[in-house]
């Protein structure tokens, strides 16, 4: 059976085409024609490889770190005003509610050190992601994902500290120990209104007005939980998570719903549980009334019974 002729409309022409044309221009001392052969696909894919290759080293601190800090440097003044406002705050006074005598009892817990130290904070908060972040600069020699990774921690660190500081400011909740901050001797005293008179240290009570919200803990949140989503973006850790989502989100509300805590099951087990209370309450209600309604009516019938027994006259005359 002979071989079908493909003609000039085979896809291998064009092929064949530029594989011979591309031979006939090669040099004939060298007879390396393969090597000029044009293959685009794989020459993208090269592209690709040596871009990605050479990209990591092209970028360091000692080629573009001053042209890129010097192009955010609006980002950084905005960092030292939130320093600044950061400083104010811890230094003023914050608000001193009301503290009355009966109120006591709730804040006579013993007075003594933090279980995790004031200087401690930084260091887990800023000091640990900075580290991860240098590890991955040597590893990558990447100034742009330093910078702004050192850009994004410090926002986020400062933006919640200011927050939590001025929330703490506002409120003046006493802390747990306030009483031995207040009283360091033990004799506790009181104006004419009742409230207490402090004779302790101004510093230490100052610091005992400042109970809500947490510092350690914002300070955690804030530094901690940037740097897990560095990890997360680096590790692309959110690319597996599409079944895992969707069966959550069947027993579960989304995280950032207010009963997001809760199970689906749960909650319309709490809205039948309103729903029967409301409908019984209703039940209840009708009933109390149906009573009222009958009695009313029985006593709007004895009276028509006895007005219809009096005579026509005293009915004309309005007597009984």
């Amino acid at each position: 059976m002979p071989w079908p002729d493909f003609g000039s409309n085979s896809c291998f022409d064009n092929f064949g085409g530029s594989f011979w044309s591309q031979r006939k221009n090669t040099s004939a001392g060298t007879g390396d024609w393969f090597s000029q052969l044009h293959f685009p696909l794989i020459e993208f894919e090269n592209h690709q490889s040596e871009m990605w290759e050479s990209q990591p080293g092209t970028h360091t601190v000692r080629s573009h770190g001053v042209r890129v800090a010097t192009t955010h440097m609006h980002d950084w003044l905005i960092l030292i005003v939130l320093g600044l406002i950061l400083i104010v705050l811890n230094v003023i006074h914050p608000f001193y509610r009301f503290v009355g005598k009966d109120m006591m009892s709730d804040f006579k817990y013993p007075f003594k050190s933090s279980t995790v130290p004031p200087w401690a904070v930084p260091i887990y908060a800023i000091i640990l992601p900075l580290i991860v972040f240098l590890l991955f600069y040597l590893r990558r020699r990447d100034v742009y994902d330093l910078h702004h990774t050192i850009l994004g921690l410090l926002f986020s660190v400062l933006i919640t500290a200011v927050l939590t500081d001025a929330i703490k400011d506002a409120v003046g909740r006493p802390r747990p120990d306030f009483f031995w901050r207040c009283f360091p001797d033990g004799k506790d005293a009181y104006d004419q209104w009742g409230n207490v008179v402090c004779h302790g240290d101004k510093s230490v009570i100052r610091q005992g007005h400042k109970s809500f919200p947490s510092g350690h803990t914002s300070w955690a949140f804030a530094g901690l939980g940037f740097l897990s989503l560095y990890l997360a973006g680096k590790i692309k850790a959110f690319d597996g998570l599409i079944v895992a989502t969707l069966c959550y989100l069947q027993f579960f509300p989304p995280p950032y719903h207010a009963e997001g805590w809760r199970t689906h099951a749960y909650l319309h087990m709490m809205e039948e549980s309103r729903t029967n209370a409301n409908n019984a309450r209703t039940s209840a209600l009708e009933v109390e009334i149906q009573p009222n309604q009958r009695n009313g009516n029985s006593m709007r019938g004895l009276a028509i019974s006895r007005a219809s027994s009096l005579p026509v006259e005293d009915i004309e005359y309005g007597r009984r």
